[in-house]
């Protein structure tokens, strides 16, 4: 899986699966290579064990849904993109989409310079997209765009081809901004969701490659998800654990294969075409099969699982929710 459900046997963060951050794509507007699409996924619709939906409500009133950038290459954030909800008295939700630099960025807070404000949350069919300027900007349920064969992967990679995310829902962040907000070479992004303490912002859920969160931090799930893609150096050993265990690596190996997953951040140039793992990640890339390949050591290269058929060609680019959900 990617990072839904923060692992088979593990709960949602704090127990609240709106703060559950799935996955995080970024990729050039099609047709207009001057911007770029960024989406972050949260609050999946169901729970693999037990089995069930989740709640209905979107986003999390009282989180901070967050896209860091680093531009320089070191880890940390230069620029974020921070989207904070709210809830009417008839109990629809709207977003206001700050953005903010430099040491801000880096920080945890709800400040910064305001692109959308009061924007409509999408529950339905129809995509509420709100434009500002150069920015485009959605949130609401979406169709799940992941495929992947979850019970496959848990039962030791015997995969069958079933794709346990065909009929699920995802809450997705769509925006879409100009390459210049960005950098004019390459990036790295990451996500993050957090909750208001008493004196501050805590972080709950981040990450920007798929599944390992899930499948490699063992015992150190929490120091994880709370921690920052700079100081992932300390979870190299905790990795090399889990893909000699996993994968049968040698030591050396395994080594060398949590090297190239950490920090966990994704790697994005906006001036080329988008292709996971090595340029950012499509809607259609089978981002499930590379973790698989790295985890199994190269001995199971694919789930027999393909992209859906839902997605739109137009912003925001993922499908409408199923009704059933």
């Amino acid at each position: 899986m990617s990072h839904h459900y923060s692992g088979p046997d593990f709960g949602f963060p704090r127990g609240d699966a709106r703060l559950d951050f799935t996955d995080l794509y970024a990729f050039p507007k099609p047709g207009n290579a001057s911007k770029s699409i960024l989406v972050m996924n949260v609050h999946p619709s169901a729970v693999v064990n037990p089995p069930g939906p989740t709640t209905a409500e979107p986003f999390a009133p009282e989180a901070l849904y967050e896209f860091k950038i680093d531009r320089d290459g070191d880890a940390v954030a230069d620029i974020a993109y921070r989207v904070r909800f709210s809830v009417s008295q008839d109990g629809s939700q709207t977003a206001t989409l700050r953005r903010v630099e430099g040491a801000e960025a880096a920080g945890k807070g709800e400040g910064g310079q305001v692109i959308v404000a009061s924007a409509p949350i999408s529950t339905g069919q129809d995509a509420r997209v709100t434009e500002a300027g150069e920015y485009r900007f959605f949130a609401g349920w979406r169709s799940d765009p992941f495929f992947f064969d979850v019970q496959g992967m848990l039962n030791h990679q015997q995969f069958t081809g079933h794709d346990f995310f065909a009929d699920k829902n995802v809450c997705s962040i769509v925006l879409e901004v100009p390459n210049t907000d960005l950098a004019t070479k390459r990036v790295r992004l990451w996500a993050c969701t957090l909750v208001g303490a008493v004196e501050d912002w805590v972080q709950t859920d981040r990450g920007a490659l798929p599944a390992q969160a899930v499948f490699l931090v063992g015992t150190e799930r929490e120091a994880y998800l709370s921690g920052e893609p700079a100081d992932d150096g300390r979870f190299v050993s905790v990795f090399a654990h889990s893909l000699e265990h996993i994968g049968g690596y040698t030591p050396e190996g395994a080594r060398r294969a949590a090297l190239s997953l950490l920090p966990d951040v994704m790697s994005y140039d906006p001036t080329r075409p988008a292709s996971f793992p090595s340029n950012g990640r499509t809607l259609t890339d089978d981002a499930g099969d590379a973790f698989v390949a790295v985890l199994t050591n190269g001995r199971v290269t694919e789930d027999k699982v393909g992209p859906h058929s839902d997605l739109l060609p137009e912003f925001p680019y993922v499908g409408p929710p199923h009704k059933a959900a």
